[in-house]
C-alpha cells in the first residue's frame, strides 16, 4: 500500500507531498520504517520520481514548502550517500529539466535550499 502508485506515477509519500502536509509525511516515514525494507525506503520514497520526473524534494520546492523540505533532507541524509543526495535531489531534473534550484530561482525563492 506505501508503494502503490497512482496514474500520475505518486505514491502515498509523493502525495503527501504534493498536499503540503507535513503531518502525514511523518506518520507515512513512521510506517515505511517499519514495514519497508532501506532499499525500499530509498528507491521508492526518498528517490522515486512521478510522471513528471519529479521526487518529494522537487515537489516540494516547486510548492514552496520550507519546512517539508527540511525534513525530507534529514530523512535523506540518514538514508542516501553524499553522491545520492547530490544527484537524485540536488541535480534531478523533471521533464522541462529543471532541478529543486531551478524551481526555487523561478520562483525567487532561493532560500529554500539553504
Amino acid at each position: 500500500m506505501l508503494l502503490r502508485t497512482d496514474r500520475e506515477g505518486r505514491n502515498v509519500w509523493h502525495n503527501a507531498s504534493f498536499r503540503d502536509d507535513v503531518d502525514v509525511m511523518r506518520e507515512v516515514w513512521e510506517l515505511a520504517k517499519e514495514r519497508l525494507t532501506t532499499e525500499e525506503i530509498k528507491n521508492e520514497m526518498l528517490l522515486r520520481t512521478d510522471g513528471l520526473g519529479r521526487n518529494a524534494w522537487n515537489i516540494e520546492a516547486f510548492r514552496d514548502n520550507a519546512e517539508a523540505m527540511r525534513e525530507i533532507w534529514e530523512l535523506a541524509k540518514e538514508r542516501l550517500t553524499t553522491e545520492e543526495i547530490k544527484n537524485e535531489m540536488l541535480l534531478r531534473t523533471d521533464v522541462k529539466g529543471w532541478n529543486a534550484w531551478h524551481i526555487a530561482a523561478y520562483w525567487g525563492k532561493l532560500d529554500l535550499m539553504k
